[in-house]
């Protein structure tokens, strides 16, 4: 595996020659265009490149990906739905307004034609799933393989500025919107402005667009934009922390929500639902999307490599366990349809 190079591929920019990796997010306030990757769990990786340029994306690849029958979930079905029970239990009880509940998908690689390449279901990703933050990261050395189709902004730096984009209500259509994923969306909004005002000038943390309909390959959201103003002595170190993990893929208040996430939840999240992106320390600017609609490869398994993919759904009291199990599987089908190279059913309930 080590012989595959590594690569960061972003916004139609190509990043090549690896010259240092840290943890430490001080790093990113320092020199250097870095790809950065950070899990739900709190890892972080920061990978500084030599040389980044303008590159189209990857030309369609040899990537054979897994038999769409083979698809497990961490989460069954069942399970799902009483997880659900479960979060609308805590929030009567007055614990928690709001909490995601996930399932990570995961189905066996073929490799007898070699190691596959995660860049090349990046090309597969462009042409069947266009996202506005798409990208690569090739970190093999370090275990890190993704490729993600995000649609959701977590982080946005310009200079002293920076954006928020809180994803919060999905539906086929917009007319499959509720009054709740409204409400869902404005809660989000509140926790979002919360965590930015840890860190921006008082007064200066503004909502320029709230609960607005997008489309994307295959469904809608209700998306909103938080902005404000970074004091004068904060960096991307107190900017990560204060509002690390995003908002929208916890729940409010964000501390309850992480309790009920590490009860119910049966596997580690991985890249998913952490912040995928890129730093240029050299002009001040950086972007790191939400890690939803994101794919990444382990190989630590005996059994051989496997691909992994994770869907979920904020859950609240008006929620209902099933339309919420159909969400995740609508976020999730068109992508492993994708990323299997086929337009079938996908089988994700099983264990």
């Amino acid at each position: 595996m080590h012989d595959i190079p590594p690569i960061a591929r972003f916004g139609g920019l190509l990043a090549t020659g690896l010259r240092d990796v840290t943890g430490d997010a001080e790093a990113l306030e320092s020199s250097g265009w870095w790809a950065v990757v950070a899990d739900f769990e709190g890892r972080l990786v920061c990978a500084r490149f030599d040389s980044v340029v303008s590159a189209p994306a990857p030309p369609p690849g040899r990537w054979k990906g897994p038999d769409p029958t083979r698809w497990r979930s961490s989460l069954g079905r069942e399970e799902y739905l009483a997880g659900v029970r479960r979060i609308r239990e805590h929030i009567a009880a007055g614990e928690v307004y709001q909490a995601n509940l996930c399932r990570v998908l995961s189905a066996p690689l073929e490799t007898a034609d070699g190691p596959p390449d995660i860049d090349a279901l990046t090309a597969r990703l462009a042409r069947g799933n266009p996202a506005p933050y798409a990208g690569t990261v090739r970190l093999p050395a370090r275990g890190i393989e993704i490729a993600t189709a995000s649609p959701e902004l977590y982080l946005r730096r310009g200079g002293r500025v920076v954006e928020s984009g809180p994803i919060k209500g999905t539906g086929r259509t917009a007319e499959d919107l509720l009054e709740k994923d409204h409400a869902e969306n404005v809660m989000i909004v509140d926790l979002v402005r919360n965590d930015l005002g840890r860190v921006c000038e008082p007064g200066s943390v503004t909502v320029p667009a709230l609960c607005v309909t997008e489309a994307h390959p295959g469904l809608v959201h209700l998306v909103s934009t938080v902005e404000g103003r970074l004091r004068a002595d904060t960096g991307w170190p107190a900017l990560l922390a204060g509002t690390f993990p995003p908002g929208s893929v916890t729940g409010a208040p964000k501390s309850s929500a992480l309790r009920i996430i590490e009860s119910l939840e049966t596997v580690p999240r991985g890249p998913y639902c952490g912040g995928i992106g890129w730093v240029d320390a050299d002009r001040g600017t950086g972007m790191l999307a939400v890690g939803i609609r994101t794919f990444w490869i382990e190989r630590d398994d005996p059994a051989g490599a496997r691909l992994c993919f994770g869907t979920g759904a904020g859950i609240t009291w008006d929620s209902d366990p099933e339309r919420e199990w159909r969400e995740t599987e609508l976020k999730a089908s068109r992508l492993l349809a994708v990323a299997s190279g086929e337009r079938q059913t996908i089988a994700t309930g099983g264990q």
